[in-house]
């Protein structure tokens, strides 16, 4: 089978199918080139200016490399190549739904990447594609592949504890901001990847050889430290802040459709804005004067579920803003909160092929092992995860009064929005 050869400053040589040609060769998935893959984050890290048609490629990449490997194993006949065919397809496609900027619109509830890839993927050039090449269905199970919703064996490499997708972006993510944090041992991990028949059923999935865990703690610990010094650096989530802010007045406004959000690229997202929707907020990021920290603490320092209505629920948080300029003597949109939306760190569930024989399950509940996966993922996910107050010029606030207001009720946070929200 013809294919073609393009190069990639992490995996080098990067081996393209026809079809995957024919796929990237789309308008849909050629937007992908002007999506950042961080977002913001090349305010912090200059060199993080990658795209998610670079990371997209990358997922395709490991997931050729990894059914390659899966030929040498007696169960991988098990495995249909049609099956093989759709999964490599959905490591291409997985983020041909993302939003500009990456996941920070998600934040403000719009759809999330996933669901907009849906008829992406199963309507116009893409679908006729898909539909001409690997049968009338295939991009429905594609899309339930991206979901993690598909009931193929190979569904872990797409979605699951140790997907591909996470394989590539950690490496990519730490290689082009020039840090260290993320550097994985991709090769030992694909290598410890394997054939499993799931207990009780015996059907074929993805699983991991034991001596293969010592590896996965390796990607916890980098997760958790890009997740730390990159992703939710504070810095980056001013900018990201300002960012949700700027789009979210504007879709109030009416100057922005939510519908048509996702068909954006990164600048001409910005440049629509700065036609339809001016704001300062627009000229503060073009020129990287980035709001100022006037409050910070750790998730583990804060009770738990504190903050959560910041992470979920945008429309209050947007009163709680603006409430909160007013009390201080700012201006509306000079006062942002920022939680990160709740994630799993490492959300576990996974089958292990023990050295002795048989498969075992490790999840969020535990598993024996060397270190409890699950418990440490946790701590570790509240030590990376930050409540932030920033306002647009230096302010001093009450510790406090903050914890309170970010531990109190929803109920009890409207019923104070007229007065003192730090009284």
């Amino acid at each position: 089978m013809p294919v073609e050869i393009v190069r990639d400053p992490l995996w080098n040589n990067i081996r393209l199918d026809p079809l995957a040609f024919e796929l990237i060769d789309t308008p849909a998935f050629q937007r992908l080139r002007y999506v950042r893959q961080l977002g913001l984050a090349f305010l912090v890290y200059p060199g993080a200016t990658h795209s998610r048609f670079e990371h997209a490629l990358g997922t395709y990449h490991l997931a050729r490399r990894t059914l390659v490997l899966f030929e040498e194993q007696d169960d991988f006949a098990l495995i249909s190549r049609d099956e093989c065919q759709l999964a490599r397809a959905a490591a291409l496609l997985h983020d041909i739904g993302h939003y500009p900027f990456s996941h920070a619109l998600e934040e403000i509830g719009a759809m999330t990447h996933e669901d907009v890839a849906r008829p992406l993927i199963c309507d116009g050039e893409v679908g006729e594609v898909l539909r001409r090449v690997l049968g009338r269905d295939a991009p429905e199970r594609i899309v339930a592949l991206i979901r993690g919703e598909s009931a193929s064996p190979l569904q872990g490499l797409i979605s699951g504890s140790i997907d591909l997708d996470k394989l590539d972006y950690l490496r990519r993510d730490a290689f082009m901001c020039g840090v260290s944090y993320g550097e994985i041992d991709v090769d030992r991990l694909i290598n410890a990847l394997t054939i499993v028949r799931e207990p009780p059923s015996g059907a074929p999935r993805i699983g991991m050889i034991e001596k293969g865990l010592s590896a996965l703690e390796s990607l916890l610990f980098a997760r958790y430290q890009m997740y730390r010094n990159v992703y939710w650096h504070h810095a980056v989530r001013s900018a990201t802040a300002m960012y949700k802010r700027l789009v979210v007045d504007a879709l109030d406004a009416g100057a922005l459709d939510a519908r048509t959000l996702a068909g954006f690229t990164d600048e001409g997202l910005l440049h629509v804005l700065g036609q339809r929707a001016p704001n300062p907020l627009l000229g503060a990021l073009r020129e990287r004067r980035l709001y100022k920290r006037a409050f910070e603490c750790p998730a583990a320092s804060l009770p738990p579920d504190a903050g959560e209505w910041i992470a979920e629920d945008h429309a209050l948080t947007l009163a709680v803003e603006n409430a909160l300029a007013r009390e201080l003597g700012l201006a509306p949109g000079e006062v942002l909160l920022d939680y990160p939306k709740k994630t799993q760190m490492l959300g576990l569930n996974l089958l292990v092929q023990r050295r002795a024989g048989g498969v075992r399950r490790v999840t969020a509940a535990g598993g024996e092992g060397a270190i409890n996966l699950p418990k440490l993922s946790e701590e570790l996910y509240r030590s990376a995860r930050w409540l932030r107050v920033y306002t647009a010029r230096r302010t001093s606030l009450e510790a406090e009064g903050i914890v309170r207001l970010a531990s109190a009720s929803r109920e009890e946070i409207v019923s104070r929005l007229d007065g003192r929200l730090l009284g």
